[in-house]
């Protein structure tokens, strides 16, 4: 079957990974879109999820200040002291700095999201939807939608990574699982603003990091 530039796009934009993996599972599945994501997130979990129960208690803390007014401290785990010391491992670590600089992630993953939180989150667009005039049928689809776009905006692993937009940051967290051969984990951060908590003139300090990126 011949696979298409629009085949693969669709099936990047949907599993968030490269566009030759996309193109392989593409012919491995026929043409099938469906299946070829099915593939590639099954390749993805299993080669995290042979490592997901070892312990990786090595690993870096490492940090990214920008323009002296956000800085990040993150914690990057490995299993052994000599990934840590491998310098595509913390290349990673400092694309992840990144990504917390630019993107203001409140939290690493969904798991960390209090369930009082999404709890508020989902009565605020239940009734925004309603006030929208949606039909009730739909709203609560509409509602799960939205909540899936907001688990995006907040959680780091959910994140479109701002370097490579067709990637989330879970994803490329589990690709280097894979190439490396170690469970890895992304264990905590902390991202400090320039008078963040002060009243003050607006200031998008984190559109300005993504700007210096495009450039």
């Amino acid at each position: 079957m011949n696979i298409t530039a629009g085949m693969v796009k669709e099936v990047r934009e949907k599993s968030g990974a490269g566009m030759l993996d996309c193109k392989k599972a593409l012919v491995s599945s026929n043409g099938n879109i469906e299946k070829a994501i099915e593939t590639l997130r099954e390749k993805g979990l299993a080669a995290a999820a042979k490592k997901s129960g070892r312990i990786a208690a090595e690993g870096i803390v490492t940090s990214y200040i920008h323009g002296g007014r956000i800085g990040v401290l993150v914690e990057i785990n490995s299993e052994t002291d000599f990934v840590a010391k491998n310098e595509e491992f913390q290349e990673f670590a400092r694309d992840v700095a990144l990504q917390i600089a630019a993107s203001n992630p409140k939290f690493v993953s969904k798991d960390e999201v209090p369930e009082n939180e999404i709890a508020k989150e989902r009565e605020i667009l239940r009734k925004q939807a309603l006030n929208e005039g949606k039909p009730e049928k739909i709203v609560d689809k509409m509602v799960e939608g939205r909540i899936a776009k907001y688990y995006k905006e907040v959680c780091l692993l959910e994140q479109v990574f701002v370097k490579n937009p067709d990637v989330t940051i879970g994803y490329l967290l589990n690709e280097k699982i894979a190439k490396i051969g170690e469970k890895l984990s992304i264990r905590r951060f902390a991202r400090f603003e320039v008078g963040e908590g002060i009243e003050k003139r607006e200031e998008n300090f984190a559109e300005e990091v993504a700007k210096q990126l495009a450039k």
